[in-house]
């Protein structure tokens, strides 16, 4: 027997909570840079080339949400994916989103009226 859509309204909130968290171009670049192996903050502020403030903000958010593992040695803080499944989303989305930014393909048009104005200039 298939669930109403009114029983299923607790999964959908939680999922798109989970996908809240893939919406900021910040935090999909926090996912690239360590999807492979855990760097520490400062690390992960040099590969992605923003503020620490910032990083932090977005590490604390991912990390209470289950996204990322974080572990102290010493003075240094490392982050590492734990949510395998958030790695294969973002890949697999990425991919495709990439393939579709080619000037000459129809979906490119859709892509950039979704895009804010200041990053359309930069496509």
């Amino acid at each position: 027997m298939e669930a109403n859509v009114d029983e299923l309204d607790p999964v959908f909130a939680a999922v798109a909570a989970y996908f809240g968290i893939l919406s900021e171009p910040t935090r999909l670049r926090i996912v690239h840079a360590i999807c492979e192996k855990e760097l520490t903050v400062s690390q992960i502020v040099e590969a992605l080339g923003a503020t620490q403030t910032n990083v932090s903000r977005h590490l604390g958010l991912m990390h209470r949400s289950g996204v990322l593992a974080r572990r102290k040695d010493g003075n240094q803080v490392y982050y590492r994916v734990t949510d395998v499944a958030m790695v294969d989303i973002c890949r697999s989305v990425c991919n495709r989103i990439a393939g579709q930014m080619d000037e000459h393909k129809p979906l490119r048009r859709g892509l950039l009226r979704l895009m804010p104005q200041t990053k359309r200039r930069a496509a």
